[in-house]
């Protein structure tokens, strides 16, 4: 991939692996975080969330995408970060796994990025928090690391994030 196309996030069309490798980074305060783009569906603003009683702290509430109800995570609040207001570069990646659309808020969206599997490490082994279990590895892109994330671990690993989520399916 060029860099115009990591840029750009457009992908090359026809080849087999389009997707291998290849992530969706955004940023969360200073760090850089990436999902695979094999999940993505859409990029949208940040639009009118309905709450939801007796959810969980993260789970912001569902929005009406096209007519479509869709739960939205906070992912700031899943990482036990402090939130913060939105503005106009926060969005929410809506990504499509285990044939549930989720929407996951973030501060902003950086660009599509190849991350060969060879510059991608197991996370330490430490005791570092409860974000930790999330990360599926780091992934090294020039002097700088990614976050990777495991999503089926980020929103249904926890019995009650993914009863939140039925939930607001459902609703």
């Amino acid at each position: 991939m060029t860099d115009t196309q990591a840029q750009t996030g457009v992908l090359a069309e026809g080849a087999d692996d389009t997707l291998e490798n290849r992530y969706l980074t955004f940023t969360l305060g200073d760090e850089q975080y990436g999902v695979e783009i094999r999940y993505v569906t859409e990029i949208v603003g940040i639009q009118p969330i309905t709450e939801l009683p007796d959810t969980p702290p993260y789970l912001s509430g569902v929005i009406n995408l096209r007519g479509k109800v869709i739960p939205v995570i906070e992912v700031r609040a899943r990482f036990g970060l402090q939130t913060r207001e939105y503005d106009d570069r926060t969005c929410i990646i809506v990504v499509n796994i285990r044939s549930t659309s989720v929407g996951l808020i973030v501060d902003r969206v950086a660009e599509v990025i190849e991350i060969p599997q060879d510059h991608v490490e197991e996370p330490p082994n430490i005791e570092m928090g409860v974000a930790n279990h999330f990360i599926s590895g780091l992934g090294r892109v020039e002097d700088s690391v990614k976050i990777l994330l495991d999503l089926d671990v980020l929103l249904f690993q926890d019995k009650t994030m993914a009863g939140a989520i039925e939930a607001a399916v459902d609703a």
